[in-house]
C-alpha cells in the first residue's frame, strides 16, 4: 500500500469511538490502506484521507466502535462534482451537496 495515497481531503466518513474499542485488531487486519493502527491496546485512525470507505473495518468490529458510510465516499463526491460542475465534495453540511 502506498501510504501517500489520498482520495479527497477531509471527506471520509470514518469515525472511531475509542471508548468502545477492545483492541481486538480486526479493523487493522482488514483495512486495505492502513488507515488504523493499534496504540496502547486501542485502535487509532492515522491516515483518514487514505480511507476509501469500503466498510470492512466497521463490518468486522465486534463492539461497533467504528462507523463509516461505505459506498458513498470519494467516488460519489467526484461524480457529483462533475455532474454539478463544482469541485468534488462530500460536505454534508449542505443537504444538496451530500454524497
Amino acid at each position: 500500500m502506498d501510504n501517500n495515497q489520498v482520495y479527497l481531503k477531509n471527506v471520509a466518513t470514518l469515525k472511531l469511538d475509542v471508548t468502545k474499542c477492545i483492541g481486538c485488531n480486526r479493523c487493522i487486519e482488514v483495512c486495505p490502506h492502513e488507515v488504523l493502527v493499534m496504540e496502547d491496546k486501542k485502535a487509532k485512525i492515522v491516515t483518514l484521507d487514505a480511507c476509501m470507505e469500503c466498510g470492512a473495518c466497521a463490518k468486522n468490529c465486534p463492539t461497533k466502535a467504528i462507523t463509516v458510510k461505505s459506498g458513498v465516499g470519494c467516488a460519489a463526491g467526484i461524480i457529483n462534482g462533475i455532474l454539478r460542475g463544482t469541485e468534488p465534495t462530500c460536505d454534508c453540511s449542505d443537504p444538496g451537496s451530500c454524497c
